[in-house]
């Protein structure tokens, strides 16, 4: 059997390799694939091909995926975490470092000069761009994951203090933080006693505006604000405010919007943070080998609309099922088996929010009764999604 795949974005292509031979990619299949493997294309408004069964988002954030559509379609949505990570580690530290010293304006001060004498106006000049060091100094992360574990380990080894905030941590990640981050429950430890603050977590209702008027003002003056992970956790409105009474000293974000730019300790980079070689080749991987995990056996890792399910396939034959999240689900798919004298060698089910994943696997080889169990599940109410996966 061979699969479709549709990309945007310029995905890398020796990343695409992990698909393997049973995967077309971009040809004459595309116009209604298996899957998309994507970077930033915004699919928010489209109409999803019928045949479409998973989308990987090669990189962290999903936002220009309408999750909810894909979910009550019964598309499996990935994406890439940790790929991308040391990437936005080393940009959010070199943000830190150029901040503290303002190399960014004392480049363009120095680009500005004219004379004979540019040497001696230097070194009259460069008292305004002494800044200071970073050792000593307190960096709140908020959002210890992949990338804020990350960072916050090497502000520490940089000399830093290093306050941390992620109530949601895993248990895996929590395990690469080193001792000597000192993690808080509260939030407001971070706005207080940070003289960075850096923020890694995703957008959902309840983090978006993190920063806003509240936040603001427990801070102290001079705090500078860094945000490589989404715009809409700061309120730009009440940014402008504290800018202006000196309580954020200066912000630096990879998100340009119009408003913030050409704004005076404002800095504005063109979302480059995770756009590094390593990373786009690294994301790239990760989807590809996810797509064929998923194409291929049914399992899912790394997805953000559905729970992950991992069972070996073993059985001749291997239905997988996307449904609501009802009660009983799992004993009328084992009834519907059942009717049809049919041995299950092996079932899984998961759920997450509204719907959950089903791994059937069945002790049987009567391809007419497999046909007849897949028509059966196709014609019931609950079940949005029916796929047969034969070994």
């Amino acid at each position: 059997m061979v699969y479709s795949v549709k990309t945007y974005n310029n995905i890398n292509q020796i990343g695409l390799k992990e698909l393997g031979n049973k995967f077309q990619i971009d040809g004459d299949l595309a116009a209604n694939p298996d899957a998309y493997i994507l970077r930033s294309e915004n699919l928010h408004g489209q109409t999803f091909p019928d045949n479409l069964k998973a989308i990987a988002r090669a990189g962290a954030g999903t936002n220009n995926i309408p999750i909810d559509q894909a979910s009550a379609e019964g598309i499996v949505v990935f994406n890439t975490p940790g790929a991308n990570a040391n990437a936005v580690k080393e940009a959010v530290l070199a943000a830190i470092l150029m901040s503290a010293r303002d190399y960014i304006s004392a480049n363009q001060w120095t680009n500005l000069l004219k004379g004979d004498d540019v040497s001696q106006q230097v070194e009259a000049g460069k008292k305004q761009f002494a800044g200071s060091e970073i050792s000593g100094k307190t960096l709140g992360v908020i959002g210890l994951g992949a990338i804020g574990a990350r960072i916050a380990n090497d502000a520490y080894r940089l000399g830093m203090n290093v306050l941390g905030y992620d109530p949601y941590v895993s248990i895996e990640t929590a395990w690469n933080i080193s001792s000597h981050v000192q993690r808080v429950d509260d939030l407001k430890e971070i706005f207080t006693k940070s003289d960075y603050i850096t923020v890694h977590v995703p957008l959902t209702e309840a983090t978006k505006d993190t920063f806003n008027a509240e936040s603001f003002a427990l801070m102290a003056k001079g705090t500078t604000i860094i945000n490589f992970a989404r715009a809409e956790l700061v309120n730009n409105a009440d940014l402008f405010d504290a800018l202006e009474t000196g309580v954020v000293k200066r912000y630096i974000t990879d998100f340009g919007g119009q408003e913030l730019l050409n704004k005076e300790n404002i800095t504005v980079f063109p979302h480059v943070g995770g756009s590094t070689e390593e990373a786009e080749l690294n994301c790239a991987i990760m989807a590809g080998q996810t797509i064929r995990r998923f194409m291929e056996t049914g399992e899912i890792t790394n997805s953000v609309n559905f729970p992950n399910v991992h069972q070996a396939l073993s059985a001749p034959y291997r239905i997988t099922l996307i449904n609501k999240n009802v009660p009983n689900i799992v004993a009328k798919i084992s009834t519907a088996v059942s009717n049809l004298n049919i041995n299950i060698d092996n079932i899984i089910n998961r759920s997450k929010g509204d719907y959950a994943y089903t791994l059937l696997d069945l002790d049987e080889c009567d391809g007419q009764k497999i046909n007849q169990l897949v028509a059966d599940f196709e014609a019931s109410e609950n079940i949005i999604r029916v796929r047969l996966i034969t070994k």
